[in-house]
């Protein structure tokens, strides 16, 4: 069931991004290893994905809204899985599970059709 404006998404979008980006320092796992970065590579990939998407708040709109919402998906699974992969669960393992796992869900429940049409007018 996707009841998620991609207006909405959009907006969640530039908000996590900048959220992952600080979470080290919120959550105080600011050690410059892998838990530290992951979500900040992830946070800087999804800033620059939604310049990029073809959504409301894209500026450049080249990267369709499919391939977003999947790759958020993707991408989502992975940052919950990382703590295990990298080995760092024994650290910090909650806010990357906890963030991984609403980005997915964003993928999972955003329509996949923006209301925004670049043929339009």
């Amino acid at each position: 069931m996707r009841f998620l404006s991609t207006k909405i998404h959009g907006v969640l979008d530039y908000l996590s991004g900048v959220l992952f980006i600080a979470s080290p320092w919120l959550f105080g796992f600011n050690d410059g290893g892998a838990a530290q970065w992951l979500p900040m590579v992830v946070g800087f990939s999804i800033l620059l994905m939604s310049l990029f998407t073809e959504y409301e708040l894209g500026v450049m709109k080249s990267i369709k809204m499919t391939t977003h919402l999947n790759t958020d998906l993707i991408v989502g699974l992975f940052l919950a899985a990382s703590p295990w992969l990298f080995g760092f669960a024994e650290v910090v393992y909650l806010p990357h599970l906890v963030f991984g796992l609403i980005e997915a869900g964003a993928g999972l429940v955003t329509k996949r059709e923006p209301s925004y049409h670049p043929n339009r007018i």
